[in-house]
């Protein structure tokens, strides 16, 4: 189907393939296309590069509301060489109100022992037809319309038509004032809502310590509450995508609003460039003595950055001392590589939460390499659990259920929700960037080091800057723009890298060639083992429009409710 053919019928602007380079999409095939009442024709385009031979059928579920449809090609014949669109129209007979699944079979034959048998399905709405068809629609050929032999010709209009016609006017007239109604409510809350604003940001903190107000809003009206998951949902195909982006419940109740993050606020990538006193002189108040630092074992090592595995003494009893993670540079690094080790560590300073996990003190004693403490973790980064869980024999403690990881998802859910609340955006959320322990709690941190600690995760574009390209949202690779919606992709991507034990998404994909590829409406594929309702909410987080993403409300209550469902079979 051409974009023309997509954008009717799902919204996107983009094609949806069921056969190329000789592949057959068996997504594409599955997903039941709706077809509007007021759309009574499809198109198809098709060629071949060599002799394939066809044959055309087609079938209705219910011939009392539809009468078999017609293509402008013949019933059999040759595939053309060169590329053409054919023409499938389909007519309700307008008796009842009714969806018709039509269904048209296509047997291509290439020789005589190469036979496929391709099925497109349609959902086609048709309404009971209370007057006469209108006699300016084309008919096929050979079929005329049925007439009465004798009919009865009034000269003047009757009573019941001076009637409609005034009924028409009545209608007219209520959904003009309806409409001003309406007008002068949403000026009048858009004057509201600039003033709120205007008091929020006058008030608001400059630093993340002290969370700004937050804003309640409702949710969209095309946000059903009784939605069910969608299934057979084809990855890189953005009409699906964008049908599924309507799946999700509201995760308040239906009668109440519901605080959601401001989806239009955008912020550019504006890590500043700070000096290293100006970035000691921000973590001041938690500075502490390096003598009450012990250094253990090296957890994670990169060209200049180190994790330890260490110990804090207590401050008021030195007996008693607590496992930290200890990050630090190397003695070669540079100013700039140390300075951004420490401003990156204060993503997340002054905020609680049980699924976040901000840095507790810092040593910045001159002289010294600074060192950033966070709390301990016992099974540590969340990346390098999950490859090793990928890699450990059945009987291991640290094997993990498709329950256990959907559970991780919505910790992970939990953790970006208080942060969308507080108007903070990570920016780089991946597994990488998650911790665990031996209970499998999950908490999200910050990416401090998570460049040199992970290289081939990050990519320069050629702007001098190394950026996590296969986790951004396609308006972050093109415009530099951030926002929680930008978050929501990346939490996509982290979803399947759970559901697929650490791998690499778009590991084939050039880097260079990401923004193209997603412009272009292709995803990751579903990876194996992954339910179709679990996939589904990926899908919906990689939707281009970041309005058409889910917020992150939604999707703890839908991975929560999934997770409910997996418990009841196990």
């Amino acid at each position: 189907m051409n974009q023309g053919e997509g954008a009717t019928y799902a919204g996107q602007d983009a094609e949806l393939y069921y056969v190329r380079d000789d592949v057959v999409s068996h997504y594409a095939l599955s997903f039941i296309m709706p077809v509007p009442a007021d759309t009574n024709s499809l198109h198809f385009t098709w060629h071949s590069n060599k002799k394939v031979d066809y044959k055309l059928g087609f079938q209705v579920d219910n011939p009392a509301a539809m009468s078999l449809p017609k293509s402008s090609i013949p019933a059999q014949g040759e595939v053309p060489r060169s590329r053409s669109v054919f023409r499938v129209d389909l007519f309700c007979l307008g008796k009842m109100d009714a969806e018709v699944i039509v269904t048209m079979q296509l047997n291509l034959t290439i020789q005589a022992n190469n036979f496929t048998a391709l099925n497109f399905k349609r959902r086609k709405t048709c309404y009971k037809r209370l007057e006469q068809p209108d006699p300016k629609v084309p008919a096929f050929p050979n079929k005329t319309l049925n007439r009465p032999m004798f009919e009865t010709v009034n000269p003047a209009p009757t009573t019941s038509t001076r009637v409609f016609y005034i009924s028409v006017g009545v209608c007219c007239a209520v959904i003009f004032l309806v409409a001003i109604v309406l007008a002068v409510l949403h000026l009048h809350s858009m004057k509201r809502v600039e003033m709120e604003d205007s008091v929020s940001d006058s008030g608001s903190s400059q630093g993340l310590s002290q969370p700004s107000t937050q804003t309640t809003q409702y949710l969209r009206a095309d946000t059903p509450n009784n939605a069910t998951p969608v299934t057979n949902i084809q990855p890189g195909s953005a009409p699906i995508l964008h049908l599924a982006a309507a799946s999700f419940p509201n995760p308040g109740a239906p009668s109440h609003e519901a605080k959601i993050y401001p989806s239009l606020r955008i912020e550019k990538n504006d890590l500043r460039s700070v000096t290293l006193q100006e970035a000691k002189a921000r973590v001041k108040d938690i500075a502490i003595s390096r003598e009450r630092v012990t250094l253990k074992d090296v957890l994670q090592e990169g060209t200049f950055g180190r994790i330890f595995h260490g110990f804090l003494l207590d401050e008021k009893d030195p007996t008693k001392e607590k496992q930290v993670f200890v990050k630090t540079v190397k003695d070669h690094a540079s100013e700039v590589q140390v300075t951004m080790m420490v401003t990156e560590s204060c993503k997340l300073r002054g905020l609680h939460h049980r699924n976040l996990l901000p840095i507790s003190h810092v040593c910045t004693e001159d002289g010294e390499k600074p060192m950033v403490l966070l709390p301990y973790m016992s099974w540590g980064n969340l990346k390098l659990f999950l490859r090793q869980c990928k890699l450990a024999e059945a009987n291991n403690p640290q094997a993990v259920s498709q329950q256990d990881l959907v559970h991780m998802a919505i910790q992970i859910a939990c953790g970006m929700s208080y942060l969308a609340r507080r108007e903070v955006i990570h920016k780089d959320l991946a597994s990488r960037n998650c911790v665990i322990d031996d209970s499998m709690q999950v908490k999200i941190t910050d990416n401090a080091l998570a460049r040199d600690l992970f290289p081939m995760d990050y990519h320069c574009l050629g702007d001098n800057e190394n950026r996590p390209v296969r986790w951004m949202a396609l308006e972050s690779l093109l415009n530099n723009d951030f926002s929680s919606a930008g978050d929501v992709w990346a939490f996509g991507v982290t979803l399947w890298e759970l559901m697929t034990l650490g791998q690499t998404p778009y590991v084939d994909i050039d880097p260079f060639e990401m923004a193209a590829y997603l412009k272009d409406g292709y995803r990751i594929a579903q990876p194996i083992n992954c339910p179709d309702e679990l996939f589904a909410v990926m899908a919906c987080c990689w939707a281009l429009d970041p309005e058409e993403r889910p917020k992150f409300q939604q999707l703890v209550q839908c991975l929560t409710e999934f997770h409910a469902a997996l418990g009841a079979y196990v």
